[in-house]
């Protein structure tokens, strides 16, 4: 598993090879977010990995410049693996939960600039997860939200999507938050 760029660009972490997860390809990852940065700027970012499997999108997302980021995966060894890879790094802006993550989502009361979720592509849930996370207003105003799945899913009929990208096997759907716009009253004497 390699970080695509950044400040740790170019940096190795070997998955050892009893891992049922599967890292996100580089290939994959490295048009995401070529792809992503029309849409975010990463630096001093607040950002979510859900089911983070290896981490691979945690140690890209703190390589980017975010702020933060909280990473949740319920696997025990693939947890250790994320902290021993955070750890290798020397960097304190990340976060490694161990958990559910419908659980967290369920009781976060944080917002996130970016979420991005890879869950098992069988997942029985899988297609609840975007509406989970506009319900739960975890995002904020104009944030990002991309949901790696397989290629039978499609979310096109989600009021908060933008675009389905494909990669070989690897299927990402964007979403958006609204970016609610303050309107001010005018004042009484300006008429």
């Amino acid at each position: 598993m390699r970080i695509i760029t950044g400040i740790y660009k170019g940096r190795r972490f070997d998955i050892p090879r009893s891992f049922k997860a599967r890292p996100t390809t580089d290939f994959a990852k490295e048009n995401l977010f070529n792809v992503l940065n029309g849409y975010i700027d990463f630096d001093d970012a607040v950002a979510l990995d859900l089911f983070s499997g290896t981490g691979s999108i945690t140690l890209e997302l703190a390589s980017r410049g975010c702020d933060q980021v909280i990473s949740v995966e319920m696997d025990r060894d693939h947890h250790a693996f994320i902290k021993e890879c955070l750890g290798k790094l020397n960097t304190d802006k990340c976060i490694a939960l161990r958990g559910d993550a419908f659980r967290f989502v369920k009781s976060c009361h944080q917002k996130f600039d970016f979420i991005f979720a890879d869950p098992p592509y069988a997942l029985k849930e899988i297609d609840n997860i975007p509406q989970l996370i506009f319900e739960k207003d975890i995002l904020k105003d104009g944030g990002i939200f991309v949901l790696e799945h397989g290629k039978n899913n499609d979310f096109s009929g989600n009021a908060h999507f933008v675009e389905h990208r494909a990669y070989g096997s690897v299927n990402f759907s964007i979403f958006k938050a609204e970016e609610k716009v303050d309107v001010q009253p005018i004042p009484t004497d300006a008429l």
